[in-house]
């Protein structure tokens, strides 16, 4: 845990109760003299280290040491166009991606997308607020939703789109925008909106999966 989100964090002095005090007090075993860091939610960026001065059995007291200025965020920013897929296997993944830095999902409803699939963003933030307060990063990823892949290519003209049929990706190359398929990969239509778009692909003969190919591809292009 590089830090925990806690609502009163700036306060001069604040007291730790329910479930951050069980998780910091009782698994993580911190006790009286260590230091703690907090952001809140509305001013991520704001670092505040506090002392515990005080613990009894349901509540910690803790005291502001110092508070700074420190954004942890990815160096690259990197935009994927997801192709809809079952929500459950989206959330296998977000906390990797999260890790790895990536800065915005726009999920697209696509020809081959399953239609009653629906997404819970609430769920989506909250696990990205368990990730990072693991990773420590201070910044949020953001979420989008698209009709169509035409709509997508539309308003980012520059995507690049990993597909079997593209050339082989390199380290050097620098996308920042990128289309990934759902299951079941483009249906014909979809691809002859490709004609001004680079396709790539990986090394590797597999069949990727939607969620591994969006990790691998993350991992390729942010670390």
């Amino acid at each position: 845990m590089v830090f925990t989100f806690y609502n009163d964090a700036g306060l001069g002095t604040i007291e730790l109760k329910g479930e951050s005090f069980k998780y910091l007090v009782k698994v993580r075993r911190h006790k009286v003299g260590d230091s703690l860091a907090f952001r809140q939610y509305k001013e991520r960026d704001i670092l505040y280290i506090y002392c515990i001065e005080s613990l009894d059995g349901r509540r910690a007291t803790l005291k502001l040491q110092e508070s700074r200025k420190e954004s942890i965020k990815s160096e690259k920013k990197l935009h994927i166009g997801w192709c809809l897929i079952d929500p459950k296997s989206i959330e296998k993944v977000l906390a990797q991606l999260n890790e790895s830095g990536v800065d915005k999902i726009t999920f697209i409803t696509c020809k081959r997308s399953q239609k009653n699939f629906r997404l819970d963003f609430e769920r989506f933030y909250r696990i990205l607020d368990a990730s990072s307060q693991q990773c420590g990063r201070s910044d949020m990823m953001q979420f989008a939703t698209c009709n169509s892949v035409e709509e997508f290519l539309q308003k980012y003209p520059d995507t690049a789109i990993f597909d079997f049929a593209g050339t082989p990706l390199s380290k050097t190359q620098d996308i920042a925008t990128v289309l990934i398929g759902c299951e079941g990969g483009f249906s014909q239509e979809e691809r002859q909106l490709f004609v001004t778009n680079r396709l790539f692909r990986f090394k590797t003969p597999m069949v990727l999966r939607s969620e591994t190919a969006v990790v691998a591809v993350s991992n390729k292009v942010l670390l």
